[in-house]
């Protein structure tokens, strides 16, 4: 049975001064203030596949707000208030544009990289000898660059200071912000069971002032092992088990599609968007701890809108 799924927006609210559809997020500015509406579009080597996915919003947006909250002691995030299961209301920030990404093992990307023969990731050396999905000997910045279309790409720390990007005195707060956070994330997650393998973060300014924003620690923004059976997995040279969205860039790769141009979407079954539905409402359970409990999407588009004109008193 299909169900319902939040694919777009387009509402018209008073005082709206500009809107901006992302990947997977319709964000609708009010001044100093955003909206960001957390759709089920889902996306995968940075192509938004054709059929959205139940429930992917509000996972993804409850997931981040309890992580945001849990992390405010160590930098200020741009939430004020989320009233919604898929909607996130606060400041509107300007965006630094880098995505500050870090990474405690050798997985995805950074083992694409070094399988090339490539020792150096984002200005980082990388040791001889490891094997897929290894516990890096400390975690590693990798930063890339923010793109509005197509792929974002790596950088180096001292490219994103040549180019002026980021000041440096910032960019050192960057870091240790990062630092900090995946400490913390890192923690988080063995409380429940999970390695954070690697994720990143994005931060803003508002008033002169460091903002932690977007979301963070969602299996859209991050990895994660389960730890139970890691090290065997590893000694044995076996998959890891993942939660993450990777297992949708699997089953896109097993059917010929890795985001080049030409390749054609594999078609998404009722059956397949209902599993990977699945698939995420248990990683909710499984990186927060906590029941799943469904929004009532029959009148998802109306009830977001009155949500938000209350929270926003319009």
């Amino acid at each position: 049975m299909k169900q319902h799924a939040l694919k777009e927006t387009n509402y018209n609210f008073t005082g709206q001064d500009k809107f901006y559809r992302g990947k997977v997020r319709d964000v609708y500015t009010f001044g100093d203030k955003l909206v960001m509406i957390a759709s089920d579009r889902i996306s995968a080597f940075d192509v938004v596949l054709p059929e959205p996915i139940p429930y992917k919003g509000q996972v993804l947006n409850t997931i981040a707000a309890k992580f945001l909250n849990a992390t405010k002691d160590i930098v200020p995030n741009w939430v004020t208030e989320v009233p919604d299961p898929n909607v996130t209301i606060g400041y509107a920030c300007e965006t630094y544009p880098v995505e500050m990404v870090i990474r405690g093992y050798l997985a995805g990307h950074a083992w694409r990289t070094y399988k090339s023969g490539k020792r150096e990731l984002c200005g980082v050396q990388l040791p001889e000898g490891l094997k897929e999905n290894d516990k890096l000997p400390e975690p590693i910045i990798t930063p890339t660059t923010k793109a509005h279309e197509g792929h974002d790409e790596d950088i180096s720390r001292e490219e994103i200071l040549k180019q002026g990007l980021v000041s440096e005195e910032e960019y050192k707060k960057l870091e240790e912000y990062t630092r900090a956070l995946f400490q913390r994330g890192t923690e988080m997650a063995a409380k429940q069971g999970l390695i954070l393998v690697d994720t990143k973060y994005e931060f803003g300014k508002f008033n002169d002032k460091i903002y932690l924003i977007d979301e963070i620690h969602t299996p859209d923004s991050s990895r994660y092992f389960y730890e139970e059976g890691y090290e065997e997995r590893q000694a044995k040279g076996e998959p890891q088990k993942q939660l993450s969205k990777e297992f949708v860039r699997q089953w896109l790769l097993e059917n010929g599609f890795s985001g080049k141009d030409g390749q054609e979407i594999p078609e998404m079954t009722s059956e397949k968007i209902n599993e990977i539905s699945d698939r995420y409402i248990e990683l909710y359970e499984k990186v927060t701890g906590l029941p799943f409990e469904k929004a009532d999407n029959t009148q998802m588009e109306t009830r977001i809108e009155k949500n938000i004109k209350n929270a926003l008193s319009l």
